[in-house]
């Protein structure tokens, strides 16, 4: 094996996702070469846990022989055929096992590469759908602010962090964003409640400013995960979807991440937020991470609309319902079901998020929210809100908890965390231990240089 030098100067001829131009060809990045359970080792073989399971997605743990036995079976018997002409034994399988598993009449799938690639296919199938219907003035779409849905320029046009958007062109004339459901931006003195009525009222506002006749669909993540872990107040997702149904607006609901245990069931739309979508999006967790898929999952009845002559969805990918993709999401959720792991995740998630308020005591620990195994441990230099500042103090959170033997996930100087739903309460402990460590180490960095008293 290479030595760590060799391999940081070869990764530094890869373009990363939101690669900082500025820092081309000088990127000192960890390399991570192996793994097992929820740990993660470094080039020079350094033991770390992996904070946020990969990207909210390992959630089996690392190194799932049975996954890994299942793609090397099926790359065997037959790696890869079209999927426009052909079906496969693993496709129509796991096709079979997520339309058992999704709520309500949800027993139709799409398949597809990934969540970015999902997410874009769910909204052209409104778009589709209401064509068809003889409505195509109908293709509004509305999101939030805080929301994270892709990289594709139609997921990422329905996405609502504005951070994100510098130097890149994103449609506007028929993707709306309104406010972020964050109970921690509600006005001193207003009640959850009240709060979570007012962002309610703020979505059937736009829908009427728009005209129902021209919004298409609202998307939201249960709880908005890159956006920092947002969970919204108790009955949102409920009122939100009675104010679509009532102004024929379809409700998807992208749980790329909160499907798969990270909320301790397969899916958390009906069992933990109470709402039966038109439509679901997922992948991450959905192969734990092994393999890139994604899936579209869509109502029985949106498709017996459009049942009929020449009613041709003409959206697909050479790699829709990989062969190989499939046998590890198969795989997946066998070990989730034997191992009961939705049990599991159910059991530890609280524990973790006890834990980690315990580090609200700290100075610069703003907030800590979030559900089941979906955490966010919000940091703030008081005077120092700025984009540059966040960005360093998560930097140094970050180098801290790696050199203490944590992966964290910094967004800005949030700290977020979605570990393996594997995990014990020992290793729940350590990580907050180390975390604990991390944050007053960077503190403590700030103090000495002045920046920070």
């Amino acid at each position: 094996m290479s030595d760590t030098a060799t391999l940081r100067r070869q990764d530094n001829f890869y373009l990363h996702p939101w690669e900082n131009i500025e820092k081309l060809d000088a990127n000192e990045r960890t390399i991570i070469s192996r793994s097992e359970g929820i740990y993660v080792y470094d080039s020079d073989g350094n033991r770390l846990i992996d904070g946020p399971a990969g990207m909210w997605c390992v959630n089996a743990g690392h190194g799932r022989r049975e996954i890994a036995d299942a793609m090397a079976k099926q790359a065997l018997e037959m790696p890869y055929f079209s999927p426009w002409s052909v079906g496969t034994p693993p496709s129509g399988r796991l096709a079979e096992k997520l339309a058992e598993l999704a709520p309500g009449d949800l027993n139709h799938v799409f398949f597809t590469t990934g969540g970015s690639t999902a997410v874009d296919s769910a909204l052209r199938f409104t778009m589709f759908y209401n064509n068809y219907r003889g409505r195509p003035e109908k293709k509004h779409i509305i999101s939030r602010q805080d929301a994270y849905h892709g990289s594709t320029y139609l997921s990422a046009s329905a996405s609502g962090k504005t951070r994100d958007k510098n130097y890149l062109d994103f449609e506007t004339g028929f993707v709306h964003l309104i406010s972020s459901p964050h109970p921690k931006r509600r006005p001193a003195g207003m009640t959850a409640e009240a709060f979570r009525d007012e962002r309610v009222a703020e979505l059937e506002a736009k829908i009427l400013e728009v005209g129902p006749e021209r919004v298409a669909a609202f998307i939201a993540e249960p709880i908005l995960a890159s956006g920092g872990v947002v969970v919204p107040p108790p009955g949102y997702h409920r009122a939100c979807l009675e104010v679509c149904r009532r102004h024929d607006v379809l409700y998807i609901s992208d749980e790329v991440v909160t499907g798969f245990g990270r909320l301790g069931h397969f899916f958390a739309s009906e069992p933990v937020f109470d709402i039966v979508p038109d439509i679901i999006t997922c992948a991450k967790g959905l192969t734990s991470g092994y393999a890139p898929l994604g899936a579209v999952l869509i109502s029985d009845r949106l498709l017996e609309d459009v049942r009929g002559e020449g009613a041709v969805f003409s959206n697909g990918f050479t790699y829709s319902a990989h062969p190989v993709a499939c046998a590890a999401g198969l795989a997946t959720i066998e070990i989730m079901e034997s191992e009961q792991l939705m049990g599991h995740a159910q059991s530890v998630g609280p524990y973790l998020q006890e834990r980690l308020r315990t580090l609200e005591a700290l100075p610069l620990v703003s907030e800590v929210r979030g559900l089941g195994l979906m955490a966010c441990v919000d940091c703030a230099i008081p005077g120092k809100e700025t984009l540059a500042a966040e960005y360093d103090f998560g930097g140094r959170i970050d180098q801290h908890c790696q050199r203490l033997g944590l992966i964290v996930r910094p967004i800005y100087s949030m700290c977020v965390m979605s570990p393996p739903l594997t995990i014990t309460r020992d290793q729940i402990d350590e990580l907050v231990s180390i975390l604990r460590q991390g944050i007053e180490l960077a503190t403590e960095d700030l103090r000495r240089e002045g920046i920070w008293k």
